[in-house]
């Protein structure tokens, strides 16, 4: 799929990966809707980018209601919905039995609700949109769906067990919705980032980023939101990779802490 004139929905898009992507395929010619929470830094996202090339949306992707709602805005802005990129989520650090007792189920059902839960309800929705839209390209490509995985879905750390939990069920659900949507034209691929250097990581102690770092191969640092937001970019434009999960790590593989 080129990328001039394409829709693209990214979720979790004010910040960190999303922010990312977003710059990434404005550059490339496409519309960008934000969906997200935090209001403030979308709309500032919006300035930088243009309001012809982005626009924000507050939207709360486990929220059917919500969701629906901001797809339907983004028609109005935009028109079509070619892509959907499912950045939105949160991760816990918790022990399944701690000093504190074992871990809180409702803390377990919020990470699973927001990050596995949340991304299946905006891609169902985008889906549905996608499937109206006339041929892209000569195979009849109608859309394209990348989810944001995690190597906490493989090799997940002590007190993961719900990011871990999440992360392994958006790997788990790529094939079957490659296999769901494949007649509609839309394809989906995962992609399972390392650690970042997101605004947020950028925050914590400098030792702490530094053992971090250690565990990657080559090259051996933090990734940078921008080569995220390529491999983004590359997935849409690739047509023949589909229900895909890759690693984006630089051959990190997590110790159990």
């Amino acid at each position: 799929m080129q990328l001039h004139n394409r829709v693209a929905i990214i979720t979790g898009g004010a910040s960190g990966l999303g922010k990312a992507t977003a710059q990434q395929l404005v550059a490339a010619g496409a519309k960008v809707a934000l969906f997200d929470i935090q209001a403030e830094n979308a709309q500032r996202l919006v300035e930088e980018l243009g309001a012809e090339h982005c626009q924000a949306f507050t939207v709360d992707v486990t929220n059917e209601e919500s969701v629906a709602a901001g797809i339907e805005a983004t028609k109005a802005a935009f028109g079509n919905i070619h892509i959907c990129v499912n950045c939105a989520g949160s991760g816990d650090a918790i022990r399944t039995v701690g000093k504190k007792g074992p871990f809180p189920l409702d803390r377990f059902e919020w990470v699973v609700k927001l990050n596995l839960i949340g991304t299946f309800n905006v891609l169902r929705l985008c889906a549905a949109e996608m499937q109206r839209n006339e041929a892209l390209t000569e195979d009849g490509e109608r859309g394209v769906i990348i989810n944001t995985g995690s190597v906490a879905g493989i090799d997940g750390q002590i007190g993961q067990a719900a990011y871990a939990a999440s992360k392994a069920g958006v790997i788990g659900m790529t094939l079957p919705i490659a296999r769901d949507l494949g007649k509609l034209g839309i394809r989906i691929n995962t992609i399972c980032p390392g650690v970042f250097k997101t605004e947020l990581m950028a925050m914590a102690p400098q030792e702490m980023q530094d053992n971090l770092a250690a565990n990657a191969q080559f090259p051996p640092r933090l990734g940078k939101p921008q080569e995220f937001a390529k491999l983004v970019k590359h997935l849409c434009e690739n047509e023949y990779i589909n229900a895909e999960t890759i690693r984006l790590d630089a051959a990190m593989r997590m110790p159990p802490r």
